[in-house]
């Protein structure tokens, strides 16, 4: 078995619009395509053996045991692959049950497809499978251990923190898209420049001042002291000669930490006798920046946590420290290990409660205690195992919301607003919270910036409290506001970039601040801020990032959306341009209708409320409203097409090329934009499929709601060229001839062209023509029979694109579809682009049209602009 490539898809695909995070393994059976399940000696058994609780997968079978039928009855080993990748990610704690194996349309080769939660694991779960199944195909003991326990620290190391992850999670139930910034907790909420940024509990709304203040405990205390909260008393040292003095003032018993840790670090409590400070002290300022430390009264009593979110508490947990009880048998590790197996005990943050571990810290309180962890305690009695109460060292959390005392609710959301704090987490010692605090003695610790969520979201015990809510109400306050911009996704086989470009001209003329992918790069406002073919997610997160953007026009082509889905979940509008030949025999696509599918996606992740806007003249692209869950508008060259008339009918939206005009009908009411001569972008209408592209683009423009004056205004002033439309039927005019230079690269696209192109008046026409490397033979074939029907004259050249073949391999397959339609057309062979172009120019007779049919737009650009130049200075033609 041989794995060809794994991808991870991040958003809708091609193989779910609903479950984004799946991984497309290509595998390559070989020799065990001939081997089903059913054929190997003892692989039912051994299969059965290691993965007992496989049972409960049902499989197509629809029950319980369903997949074990199918092993028995025999399957092949990419569907037991695809189970094993399941069944060892739920094993390691991420109970994951989506798949699907097909065909990859090679003898042999598979595409298996699973659920992840983590990337990272997914990946690792995808090669540990394949060597699973290995080792049950050969017999061979193998122990899963190893790969559980990595699948388990993947998952810490990459997952989002809990209090992230809730935060996360309510944004999603409320239909606010977010984006991961970072491989740590800093995440966007919402798009563009409507969006709000979290890292863990810090949020984009936090004061700086607030963090600052909650950091020094000094200056936090002083705060607090002035405004007659209760607080330790209590005094702060830098050196270590201060100490004593320190400790006469404030009293024994004592607390000491240093004044800017955080999460329980560098503090000692309850210290009884001068030697126990020193300790303290030097512990503490290891775990200080600053030097600084605090000596203050250990205040007795019980620890609580008061979380406040938007001057309001919302939650209090009282926290417990790690602990074992003693029975009066068990050693003190068998306590520890006991404790362990309770089942809401996992590793790191994967449950609600984290088992206990063991480590110097530990061990040391346990020796102050007076044992080792051989000892036995008496029954009853409690060690405590950690410095501190968090969560994530073993500790345990109670909710007591409903109990606080008023006057501490009072007192924790005034210390919210003295501080200056959205979220905040104040701790709190006394003996009974239920109490004010002034008659138990007890007294605020501290207050902290970025206050973890775990203990309210999942307490040990009492109510669990959905403290993510307040925190997503704070920063999206307008009811139903879900951050988003609008987004105009656009896809198709030809014209895709083109209608992209319109696209987002006809709403910058409107006034929006536009973001927007092309094949050419991506353009915040009309800056190209990333070169390259930039049609992929990561294109359209860069937009969907951007700050300063509030509408985002996204070209999504075929290759991103196989290789890892969409970069959003919902758009607002889809378009699709048509469905041709294009790129199949690529990524398992080797029909046009599975290249339909893909395609498909897009109209398929519209929102309900948005629209799907489909080309009524391609049967593939009219059958995808089969499957969309939105509104559905049709465009078409042909106002009489039955799809336009039966969707007017039922007052639909609809455009249509009618009459020379384009124009835009609700229900059978016409409203003419202008006539299409007067569009620049088609040439004086001659460009039909330039027409096609424009009733798409004013389409979507309506159902986003600018006018129709707004419109036409775009519509005059969007001029083909190649700063509007770089390489889309850029003419040049020269003294003596004209280049054409264009995108065209398939055979669907080379026809369009050659139907613009018969309309322009030439005394020869030359043509430039290559072509692509990971295209069917067949499809290059046709390029070369298309150019011999276009041409008087071509010139092949192939030095960029190759994609796997050879120049001399698609040199040959060019001249034999031209010498397929036509023996004797004068073909001439160049494989640089750059001598091509020149050779044409320099040889070019008067009133001569040159096509430059250009895979690589800005390379000839450059030369054609720069043969402009010389040619109007009266030079000669120098590349």
């Amino acid at each position: 078995m041989k794995i060809r490539e794994i991808n991870a898809m991040r958003g809708p695909n091609y193989w779910s619009v609903r479950r984004h995070k799946l991984i497309v393994m290509v595998l390559d059976l070989e020799e065990m395509e001939e081997r089903p399940s059913n054929t190997i000696d003892g692989f039912y058994e051994r299969l059965t053996t290691m993965f007992p609780t496989m049972y409960e997968h049902r499989c197509s079978v629809g029950e319980p045991g369903g997949f074990f039928q199918r092993v028995e009855e025999g399957t092949w080993m990419g569907h037991i692959i695809e189970h094993i990748a399941l069944e060892i990610q739920t094993l390691a704690g991420m109970d994951v049950g989506f798949g699907r194996t097909r065909g990859y349309g090679e003898e042999g080769v598979y595409s298996v497809v699973f659920a992840y939660m983590e990337e990272s694991v997914g990946r690792y779960a995808a090669k540990a499978a394949v060597r699973i199944c290995e080792a049950l195909i050969e017999g061979e003991d193998y122990d899963m251990t190893d790969d559980i326990q990595k699948m388990r620290e993947l998952r810490e190391d990459d997952r989002l923190g809990p209090s992230t992850g809730s935060i996360v999670e309510e944004a999603e139930a409320r239909g606010i898209p977010w984006i991961r910034l970072n491989k740590y907790s800093l995440c966007q909420l919402g798009y563009g420049a409507n969006q709000k940024r979290i890292q863990a509990t810090v949020t984009s709304e936090t004061s700086s001042i607030g963090v600052e203040l909650a950091c020094d405990k000094e200056d936090t205390k002083y705060l607090l002291e002035q405004a007659e909260v209760e607080v330790p008393r209590g005094d702060i040292i830098r050196r270590e000669r201060s100490l004593e003095e320190a400790c006469d003032y404030v009293g024994f018993p004592l607390v000491i930490k240093p004044i800017d840790g955080n999460h329980g670090r560098g503090i000692t409590v309850n210290i009884q006798s001068y030697e126990e400070a020193l300790e303290a002290f030097r512990q503490a300022k290891e775990s200080s920046r600053s030097g600084a430390i605090i000596v203050e009264k250990f205040i007795v009593g019980e620890d609580y946590r008061l979380l406040v979110i938007n001057n309001k508490l919302v939650a209090a947990a009282k926290r417990t420290p790690a602990h074992v009880i003693g029975d009066g048998k068990s050693t003190v590790q068998e306590l520890i290990d006991e404790v362990n197996k309770d089942p809401r005990r996992g590793y790191g943050h994967e449950n609600v409660l984290t088992q206990i571990t063991v480590n110097d810290l530990t061990k040391a309180i346990i020796k102050d205690a007076g044992y080792t962890l051989d000892s036995v305690i008496a029954k009853g009695e409690r060690l405590i195992l950690k410095d501190t109460a968090n969560l994530s060292t073993g500790g345990t959390a109670e909710d007591v919301t409903d109990i606080v005392h008023p006057a501490n609710v009072s007192m924790a959301e005034r210390i919210s607003k003295i501080i200056d704090l959205d979220i905040c987490g104040i701790d709190i010692m006394t003996t009974d919270i239920s109490q004010p605090l002034s008659e138990t003695g007890g007294a605020v610790l501290e207050v902290n910036a970025g206050p973890g969520f775990r203990m309210h979201l999942a307490p040990t015990s009492g109510l669990p409290r959905n403290v993510a809510a307040p925190v997503i109400d704070k920063l999206f306050p307008q009811k139903g506001d879900t951050g988003r911009i609008p987004i105009v996704a656009i896809t198709g086989t030809n014209g895709k970039t083109t209608t992209s470009r319109l696209m987002a001209h006809i709403a910058k003329m409107k006034g929006y601040r536009v973001g927007y992918t092309t094949s050419d790069g991506v353009y915040i406002q009309n800056r190209l801020l990333m070169k390259g073919d930039c049609t992929g997610p990561a294109s359209a997160e860069f937009v969907l990032k951007d700050p300063t953007v509030n509408f985002a026009v996204l070209e999504c082509a075929r290759g991103g959306l196989l290789r890892a889905g969409l970069g959003f979940k919902k758009c607002d509008v889809g378009i699709v341009t048509n469905v041709a030949a294009d790129h199949l025999g690529l990524k398992g696509i080797h029909t046009i209708e599975q290249l339909a599918k893909v395609k498909g996606v897009i109209p398929e992740t519209v929102l309900p409320s948005g629209y799907a806007i489909l080309n009524a003249d391609d049967d593939l692209v009219y059958d995808m409203r089969r499957s969309v869950e939105c509104n559905i508008a049709l465009f078409s060259m042909d106002e009489n097409n039955p799809r336009i008339k039966a969707l007017q009918r039922l007052n639909g939206i609809t455009a249509v090329y009618e009459n020379g005009y384009v124009t835009i009908c609700r229900g059978v009411w016409k409203m003419r934009i202008m006539r299409a001569e007067n569009i620049p972008l088609t040439y004086g209408g001659k460009a039909s499929f330039m027409i096609q592209n424009v009733l798409a683009a004013v389409l979507a423009a309506h159902v986003q709601g600018i006018s129709i004056e707004d419109i036409k205004a775009a519509l005059e002033t969007f001029i083909p060229s190649a700063s509007q439309t770089p390489g889309r039927l850029n003419l040049f005019e020269f003294k003596d001839f004209t280049i054409l230079l264009d995108y065209a690269h398939n055979p669907a696209g080379m026809l369009a062209l050659k139907k613009f192109t018969d309309e322009l008046e030439a005394t020869v026409k030359v043509g430039i023509i290559a072509g692509v490397g990971d295209r069917r033979d067949e499809d290059t074939n046709q390029v070369g029979s298309i150019a011999a029907e276009m041409f008087d004259e071509i010139i092949i050249r192939q030095d960029k694109r190759l994609r796997g073949r050879t120049e001399e391999e698609l040199i040959k397959l060019l001249n034999d579809g031209i010498q397929m339609k036509d023996p004797n057309k004068k073909t001439t062979i160049i494989p640089s682009e750059r001598e091509a172009i020149t050779h044409a120019v320099r040889n070019a007779e008067k009133g001569s049209l040159i096509i430059l049919c250009s895979d690589v737009i800005p390379d000839a650009l450059e030369l054609v602009k720069k043969f402009k130049e010389q040619d109007l200075k009266g030079e000669p033609f120098m590349a």
